[in-house]
Formats: structure tokens, C-alpha cells, sequence
């Protein structure tokens, strides 16, 4: 089967660690041409790729099959409307749109055309993530009556980049919302309403860098958090049930090591190291679980068969639509300062 020609949209830190080297590292994918005003830089890097200056000549002129886009958040949906009516399949990082209309418009787009739309929710594959799905699925702590999820930094200055600017879709409910959301939609499904704090305490922050959002459930709480004022261990999970509990500390591995020039072709690359697992809790006493083994890479070989196959992205567009739609609700929930009901848009 031949590889399938992809083009990417970016050139900034996601499709330098999250995208490209997987997109090499696979036979299924051939990198055909990058757009960023970084020329030279991409020139340098990548000398057998075309170069675009602007990602709509990109989209018209590179003949790619595959556009991953990696643009800052409110240009995802002119970009992949443009891609789709081209007859291109879309990956796109998250928040896929930064509204709820946008999203819904873009999966009647892809529904249309017969194209595949894939939310790039790639922390599905943190290793964490699965072993929390895994302990679920057996049973190992029972009824889940609470779950806590954590993405915090240390990060008390602002820095001068989109992501942190005074513009639509930046700040961190947008970039590490989605990630947070995503996870706890794949365990528990819609929830019935949201409680949520999401504020500015940085001095000088232009944008939101602080969230903390209660998801209600029928049976269950849900919080996802982050700030930028985690100076020591990450706490990343708390999982409590009827027989027991679990808590696991630090981020998973792989976005530092890829930061740290390692390839995601090296064996156990996205492995953790049993300092870094988690604790499982019960009345018999606690134990070390050994963290299963993750990896991005697994994404992109389901994106292919997808591709190749026609069948439906695991990360569905649906559940993209209802976590940018929490993050909407989440907003009105601050604004009012009180509970939102979740509905069915």
C-alpha cells in the first residue's frame, strides 16, 4: 500500500515534537511539503520538502492527501473548511475549533465530502492515561465515586507567544483543557453539568492560566485542573472507588523526551521508570502499579489504517464537539458563578 502524502501546517512547537517526527518515523506517511514563515529554518531541516509560505497555497498547490494542522487555534477552522472542500483528510490539533458552531459546521463538511476529520487528542496514548482506563475497565477499585486530573506547571511569568496573548482560543482552557476534557469524556461520558473557576492570577497575564472545573455526574465528581504555580510534584491522577484508590504523580514522559531530540523509533522510548508509578490503595495495603506502556506513534498508525481502511477515528469529532462545548459552558459557568447544565447541542 503506498504511503500516504501529508503536508503540514506550522511549524512551532507542536509539529516540531508531536507531529513530524512521527509523521518520519512511519512508512505509512510521506512529509511532502511544511508551510511557515520560518523558510530558511525548514529549508535547513527538511531540504527534500516544499516550503510554503501561507497554508492556503499549501492546501492548493502541495497535492498532499493528509493535512495536519498545527496553526494557532482561531485559524483551525478556515483552515480545515478549506482543506475538506479540497478533497483533503483533516488532522488537527486541539481544540479543533474554538466554538461548538464551528466544530458542528466542519463535521457536516467532512460528512459531506467523505474525508476524514481526526481531533489530535494524542494524550489518549499517554501511558498514565491508559493504565487509569485499564484499572477501570477490570474492576480493580471498584464503583468510581471521584476522579482528580491535574496538568500543572511552573510557570509564574508570562511569556510573550500566541498561546498567552489577548486573542480568541488562547490561554490555558484552550490548550490544556482539551487535553483534560478529552480524557475524562473517553472514561465517563458526557456529564450532566459543570461548575467552573477559570481566571487570570499571573500579574500581567493577558489570558486565562488558571482552570478548575468540576464535571457533575450522576454517580461521580469529576475535577480537572491546571495552574501555573506548580513548583513541586506534579499530582497528575486521583482515582477513587468502593475498593480502593489510586494516585500517580508527574506528566507523562514522552513530550520531554521528544523536546530532548529522542525519536519516537527507539525502543520503550515512551516507557516510564518504576520511580515515576503510580499507587494503588486498599484495605489489604498499597503496591506499586507499573505504568503501561503509551506511545503518540500508535495514533498516527491508527490514523493510516483509518485513512486506508475508511473507518472511523477512535478520538471522535463528536467528542470534540462536546469538550469545546464544556469549555463554552465552563466560560458562562465563571461569568455567572454558579452551575451549568450540559445540554444536547
Amino acid at each position: 500500500m503506498q504511503s500516504i502524502k501529508t503536508a503540514v501546517i506550522g511549524f512551532g512547537l507542536s509539529a516540531k515534537f508531536f507531529h513530524l517526527p512521527f509523521i518520519q518515523a512511519s512508512a505509512q506517511f510521506s512529509l511532502r511539503a511544511i508551510s511557515s514563515s520560518q523558510t530558511e529554518a525548514v529549508r535547513q531541516q527538511y531540504p527534500d520538502v516544499m516550503c510554503f509560505n501561507d497554508a492556503e497555497t499549501l492546501i492548493a498547490q502541495a497535492q498532499a492527501e493528509l493535512v495536519v494542522i498545527t496553526a494557532p487555534n482561531q485559524a483551525h477552522f478556515s483552515l480545515a473548511k478549506q482543506a475538506l472542500e479540497q478533497g483533503k483528510h483533516v488532522l488537527i490539533e486541539k481544540p479543533v475549533t474554538i466554538t461548538s458552531e464551528e466544530c458542528r459546521q466542519l463535521i457536516e463538511l467532512a460528512k459531506r465530502q467523505r474525508k476524514l476529520l481526526a481531533p489530535f487528542h494524542n494524550r489518549r496514548w499517554d501511558g498514565d492515561f491508559l493504565t487509569i482506563r485499564h484499572l477501570i475497565e477490570q474492576n480493580t477499585l471498584g464503583q468510581i465515586k471521584f476522579f482528580e486530573s491535574h496538568f500543572d506547571r511552573f510557570r509564574p511569568e508570562p511569556q510573550q507567544r500566541w498561546r498567552e496573548n489577548k486573542e480568541a482560543g488562547s490561554g490555558i482552557l484552550y490548550d490544556l483543557g482539551p487535553h483534560l476534557i478529552d480524557q475524562a469524556l473517553a472514561l465517563f461520558g458526557r456529564p450532566q453539568a459543570v461548575t467552573a473557576r477559570v481566571l487570570k492570577l499571573r500579574p500581567q497575564a493577558q489570558a486565562v492560566d488558571y482552570f478548575h472545573l468540576q464535571l457533575h455526574y450522576a454517580d461521580k465528581e469529576v475535577i480537572l485542573h491546571a495552574d501555573p504555580y506548580q513548583a513541586g510534584p506534579n499530582p497528575r491522577f486521583k482515582l477513587l472507588g468502593t475498593k480502593g484508590s489510586y494516585i500517580k504523580y508527574g506528566l507523562d514522559p514522552q513530550e520531554d523526551r521528544l523536546r530532548r531530540g529522542i525519536t519516537p523509533t527507539e525502543v520503550n522510548w515512551a516507557a516510564e521508570t518504576p520511580e515515576q508509578y503510580g499507587t494503588l490503595y486498599c484495605s489489604a495495603g498499597s503496591s506499586q502499579i507499573p505504568t503501561l506502556t503509551g506511545g503518540y506513534q500508535h495514533l498516527y498508525h491508527h490514523l493510516a489504517d483509518c485513512i486506508n481502511n475508511h473507518s472511523a477515528f477512535t478520538v471522535s469529532t463528536e467528542d470534540a464537539l462536546i469538550g469545546i462545548r464544556l469549555i463554552e459552558l465552563a466560560l458562562q459557568s465563571q461569568d455567572v458563578g454558579g452551575t451549568i447544565s450540559v445540554d444536547n447541542k
